[in-house]
Order: C-alpha cells, then structure tokens, then sequence
C-alpha cells in the first residue's frame, strides 16, 4: 500500500473518468482524497495529462508531487480513442454537448464509401478546433465566445492521424478506433469525416483508451481510488 511519501514522491495515477465529470473535478476529487486519507499538506502538487471533455470516458493520467513534473512529456505522447460517429446531422459543438441544427441526406453513403473516406484522414491532416473549446482567443475560451452567440475565426492546426479504422457500421452510427498526436480534436474529426461524405456527423461518444503506452485496462475509477485509501487510515 502507498504512502503519503509515495505521493509526495511523485506517482502516475491511471484513472478512468467517468461519463459527465470534468477532468478537474476528477483531479479535485482525488486531490481531496489524497488528503483527507493520507494527511497530505493541502498544497500538495498534482495534476492530469490531458483533458477529457465531460461526455468522454476513459483514462485520465494523474501524476502527483514531484511527477507533476513530467505533465508536458505525457501529453505529447500519442492517444487513442474509441467511440460513435452518427452520420447525418451536425451540432454546433460537433457532439451531444448542444442540440441538432441541420440534418443532412445519407441515402448516397455505403461501407464502401465510409472506408474510403478514412483514408483522407491519415497522416498529417489540417483541422480547426471546435467552436466549444477551451483554447483561447484574445484571453477568451473559445466556448465562451460560442456561448455568447460571437462568430470567430478559428485557425486551422496541423495534427496527426497514426491510424484511423471502422469498427461498425449501422447507420446512423459508425464506430471508429484513432491513434493521433497531441492536439487532434475527435469531435472535430467527426464533423469532417461528415462533410468529406456530402453529409454531416457528430460525436456521439467517445472513450480514451491509451495515451502512450498507458492502458485505460490498467485503470481505476475515482470512486474505487478513493475507497482504496480508506485501509490507510
């Protein structure tokens, strides 16, 4: 069993996030336990590796104390995610975070054409980031502009599709695997595998599995995190 020492020392935390918690509240969360539990100093250092939006699940990398140190490196390693296109109709965040606004025709789309429209995302691809994000434009969050109705220019990014495949098809939904570099937004992805189509898409769900060669298998629940620490007392 880890000690506060341990943590205080620097440790990486494979958490599984669950569904509609933000990343901060799950590294809040453990910050409390940590202390709670274990008696750490309330400034005690910890941090995750990555943000997941709140209708993703999956693995979140904590590190703690000295560890927090090693932020940057993880996060530039590569990602891999699971999770459901639905082909057909668009939101104006690119996934369930906001309401349908436009629907498009799909009668044209086959397997054929969804297995060839992968292949235009391979590589080094250009893509904008949502318009629901948390990158800043003029000190402002970009999902703040949204929300206060504001239309901006959003710069296009490079990032890197490493692999990119179908794993179900039953239109309207299309289940995916993608292995991309640090900065590639999946919802984004979503929305232009759709229009790569003649139609739209959004995200319907979306898990972490892998950053690096952490596995989300090798993961904890927040919940079941903190009842371990309960022995420590």
């Amino acid at each position: 069993m880890k000690t506060a020492e341990d943590y205080l020392n620097g440790q990486i935390l494979l958490i599984d996030k669950p569904l509609n918690w933000t990343s901060f509240q799950a590294v809040n969360k453990l910050k409390w336990a940590l202390i709670t539990k274990l008696n750490l100093p309330k400034k005690f250092k910890i941090g995750h590796a990555g943000t997941l939006d709140p209708l993703a699940t999956g693995l979140l990398l904590v590190c703690t104390g000295k560890f927090t140190k090693r932020i940057t490196e993880l996060q530039g390693q590569a990602k891999e995610y699971t999770g459901t296109f639905h082909i057909g109709a668009t939101t104006p965040s690119y996934d369930l975070e906001t309401e349908i606004d436009q629907n498009f025709p799909t009668e044209h789309i086959d397997e054929a054409l969804i297995h060839e429209t992968v292949k235009q995302f391979l590589g080094e691809i250009d893509q904008k980031p949502p318009i629901y994000s948390a990158i800043k434009k003029d000190g402002v969050r970009l999902y703040e502009h949204a929300r206060a109705g504001e239309i901006i220019e959003i710069a296009t990014r490079k990032t890197t599709i490493h692999e990119f495949e179908i794993t179900r098809i039953a239109l309207p939904e299309v289940d995916f695997r993608v292995v991309c570099s640090k900065g590639t937004y999946i919802r984004s992805l979503a929305f232009d595998f759709g229009k790569a189509m003649n139609s739209g898409s959004h995200l319907t769900a979306l898990r972490r599995t892998k950053i690096g060669d952490y596995d989300v298998k090798d993961g904890i629940d927040v919940i079941a995190f903190e009842d371990s620490l309960a022995s420590n007392d």
